[in-house]
């Protein structure tokens, strides 16, 4: 028991639940950013109101959810300080400058160019508007790739030494920042962040639909979505199998708990589903397809996959998690492909917005990328265990000198806080996502009257950022 409550412990798992707050934010607000610029570059293509009333929308959405991500992301940073001193201290001559250069670049870009993006489509001139929206998503997408580099480096680390003092240095910074395993990761992070933000995007869409199925807005959004799905979650599917030979490549102890190969084995078969038994080391009730893991891992049927045996007790991490985690955003990956193409068949056969089935199977799968960030992000985290520098730097050697009592403490603190701040603006969220797009300008009564004759639609394209609350 008192290993469970044990400083080490308490302070991954207060990083954990910070992170998992963090991380949704910014992946999708990196899909979102994109979405808004295709929104308003399509609008100045084609000049259809449709598409503005959109932007406007989602605007509004990113706004919230960039800003919060924000927070949430100063608060982490807190923990390097207090909770694990002597990884900040040893590994902040390669990862302090990587942080830094995304604020001074991806950061101040996205926050230069957000006000303009906000406030200004009325002042600055439409080309100027849409230049300012195309580097806000630029800047999403940069800040990705430095903190993808970060982790990527803790993952396989490369281009370093070691001085006197036992500091990991620069050897090569092209080397340090493009890791063996930082494309495949960054490649897989921003993929995932497109579905993420297109699964919300057509719950969303699902939602109004299923209200009004007329909707012309909703009806733009939900075909959009389904667009990206039916595109995107193959390549996810792809992208994430060459990952994973990455991944077997530089840290086979993790592929071992990913697939929950105990043993060993040549021919290995591909798991489906079991209860991984540390104790006994074997899956049990395990459901399995012979061969078949030896040919998706080494693309030969008799090829030899590694278990954990291989390795020493002490060098191996936590299977169970790491076995469900990647069960969990596998099956989500593949439920978002067969939407995908479910939504196919229906635009081929010309119903794509006659079936209330695929409205409610859409509105279920609004949160599914949520679900699948975590889950990808657990088994990448807890896979690397027991290291912070894979195979250099262990977990319990990173630690602050710090008592599990304060550390305990502040894990209250920061869940209390969490909660209700960010419970607080979830909540805030849904109730924009639950106001109809064609509706908000009418509905918006701090927005000043119209002239007799416009439309709904034409007045929301004169509205700058219908900032005030439909009530």
């Amino acid at each position: 028991m008192s290993e469970i409550f044990s400083a080490e412990i308490l302070a991954r798992s207060q990083f954990a639940f910070t992170i998992a707050f963090h991380i949704v934010f910014p992946a999708f607000s990196i899909g979102l950013a994109s979405y808004l610029a295709v929104l308003e570059g399509l609008w100045l293509k084609t000049g259809k109101d449709v598409y503005l009333v959109c932007f406007k929308y989602w605007r509004k959405i990113f706004a919230v959810a960039f800003g919060m991500g924000v927070v949430s992301g100063l608060v982490m940073s807190y923990q390097f300080g207090t909770n694990w001193s002597v990884f900040s201290d040893k590994t902040g001559p390669i990862l302090g400058p990587l942080m830094g250069y995304e604020v001074l670049s991806a950061f101040f870009l996205e926050a230069g160019f957000l006000g303009i993006m906000l406030f200004g489509m009325n002042t600055v001139g439409k080309r100027l508007h849409y230049f300012a929206t195309l580097m806000v998503a630029f800047g999403t997408l940069f800040s990705a790739f430095w903190i993808l580099s970060v982790n990527s480096w803790m993952q396989t680390p490369a281009g370093y030494a070691i001085n006197d003092a036992g500091q990991f240095i620069v050897s090569s910074w092209w080397q340090a920042i493009f890791n063996p395993s930082f494309p495949y990761r960054l490649v897989h992070m921003v993929l995932a962040a497109y579905l993420t933000t297109a699964f919300v995007v057509g719950g969303v869409a699902s939602y109004h639909l299923l209200k009004n199925s007329k909707s012309e807005s909703a009806r733009l959004m939900f075909s959009m979505a389904m667009w990206m799905a039916a595109l995107v979650a193959p390549i996810q599917i792809l992208a994430g199998d060459f990952h994973g030979l990455n991944t077997l490549e530089h840290q086979p102890q993790k592929i071992a708990a990913m697939e929950g190969h105990f043993e060993t084995t040549k021919g290995a078969p591909l798991i489906l589903f079991g209860l991984p038994n540390e104790d006994e080391e074997r899956v049990d009730y395990a459901v399995k397809i012979p061969k078949l893991g030896s040919l998706i891992l080494t693309h030969e049927a008799e090829g030899e996959v590694k278990g954990l045996d291989a390795f020493g007790e002490n060098e191996r991490p936590p299977v169970a998690i790491v076995f469900f985690a990647f069960r969990i955003m596998l099956g989500i990956g593949f439920l978002m492909l067969g939407l995908g193409i479910w939504s196919l068949i229906a635009r081929a056969r010309k119903n794509l917005f006659e079936s209330r089935a695929m409205y409610y199977a859409s509105l279920l799968m609004g949160p599914s990328g949520f679900i699948a960030v975590l889950a990808g992000w657990i088994v990448t985290e807890v896979g690397r265990q027991p290291y912070t520098v894979y195979g250099l730097l262990r977990t319990s050697e990173s630690l602050s000198p710090i008592a599990a009592p304060a550390v305990a403490t502040s894990l209250a603190i920061f869940a209390a806080g969490y909660f209700i701040v960010f419970g607080t603006g979830v909540l805030y969220l849904l109730r924009l996502m639950r106001k109809n797009p064609d509706d908000m300008q009418r509905m918006d009564r701090r927005q000043p009257l119209r002239a007799a004759g416009t439309t709904p639609i034409a007045a929301y394209k004169n509205d700058d950022l219908n900032r005030g609350e439909a009530k």
